[in-house]
């Protein structure tokens, strides 16, 4: 606990600092900052947060994707970087940066143990690339639950809460639906075997539209199957360029219809103005959604921006939470 109540008292005192960088990242045992940024475009900490918070702020490794693609930050190293850097308590794997090692116990012993040493508590695994659960046909479907359950077994064994799927599949809105609450009902009966909920988050396509993926989870009708909404994934069809959006389905609306679902809570930040606001999600209304539906878990911290480093993006997240009731950890 004192080790806690330093990092958040240098957290209150010091937001101008940069702690450590992103310290420690390149390769496991490296000294070298994962991102070599002379400017630190840190922003600086509001002098004032509320007394009454009621969450925790989390970090999802998605935040940190190009440095991990890039091999700057090893995946050994998230927790670390978590605490040490951002004095956060709690992390969100992501499949991508350890997709061969989901068989591997000793490598997910070391994760489990990196961990543990820095007091972070493992929340989920965001899995990507095993199959889309909602395939018009069976017994692409059944493929797809099956190459999750390893997923939820290397989750199990790091003490995750929680794997997140995607409900994605060719075909009608009401074909898609169907074949996506089958698949969640038997890979969420697997997973319960492990204590492993099944989190869908609405991630593009119709998962998107917040009243279908809400219907998906209703029908699929199983106890440890629930939502991960996410504040800024609301783009149901992208234009041809695949940059822009060109039907995009009310943020606050789709969250508010997923909350009663809501296992984890992704935090979504791409850009801020001058007085540390995100551009894109109104947080004080996109926070108040989330507390009026009675929700007190962990809340992670996704940045995707591209204005500001992600060592820059996530500290400016951390604040924004923080000024909505957050807590570091």
């Amino acid at each position: 606990m004192q080790r806690r109540n330093f990092l958040q008292t240098t957290s209150r005192a010091g937001a101008g600092l940069s702690l450590l960088g992103l310290g420690y990242a390149c390769t496991s045992g490296s000294t070298k900052p994962a991102v070599a940024d002379a400017t630190a475009d840190v922003p600086t900490v509001r002098d004032w947060f509320p007394t009454d918070t009621w969450f925790d702020i989390s970090l999802a490794q998605w935040s940190l994707n190009e440095a991990l693609f890039a091999k700057q930050l090893d995946n050994l190293d998230f927790a670390r970087t978590a605490r040490e850097t951002y004095g956060l308590g709690g992390v969100e794997y992501v499949s991508q940066f350890f997709k061969d090692r989901a068989k591997d116990t000793a490598y997910l012993a070391q994760m489990k143990q990196r961990a543990r040493d820095q007091e972070v508590k493992s929340l989920l695994i965001m899995i990507d690339g095993e199959g889309n659960l909602g395939d018009k046909d069976k017994t692409a479907r059944n493929i797809a639950v099956e190459n999750h359950h390893k997923w939820v077994d290397a989750a199990a064994f790091l003490g995750c809460h929680s794997i997140r799927v995607n409900a994605a599949g060719e075909g009608s809105r009401a074909e898609v639906a169907k074949g996506a609450s089958e698949s969640l009902r038997k890979l969420s009966e697997y997973a319960a075997k492990a204590s492993v909920n099944v989190l869908v988050e609405n991630h593009g396509g119709y998962s998107s539209d917040g009243s279908w993926l809400a219907g998906v989870l209703k029908n699929a009708d199983a106890s440890n199957c629930g939502s991960l909404p996410d504040f800024g994934n609301f783009c149901i069809t992208r234009d041809v360029s695949g940059e822009g959006c060109r039907e995009e389905y009310d943020r606050y609306l789709g969250v508010r219809e997923l909350m009663p679902y809501a296992r984890a809570v992704s935090a979504k930040s791409y850009d801020f103005d001058d007085t540390g606001n995100e551009t894109t999600t109104d947080y004080a209304k996109m926070m108040t959604i989330v507390k009026e539906a009675g929700y007190k878990g962990w809340v992670g911290i996704e940045y995707e921006g591209k204005q500001l480093s992600a060592d820059a993006g996530i500290r400016r997240t951390i604040d924004i939470l923080r000024r909505n009731g957050g807590r570091v950890g």
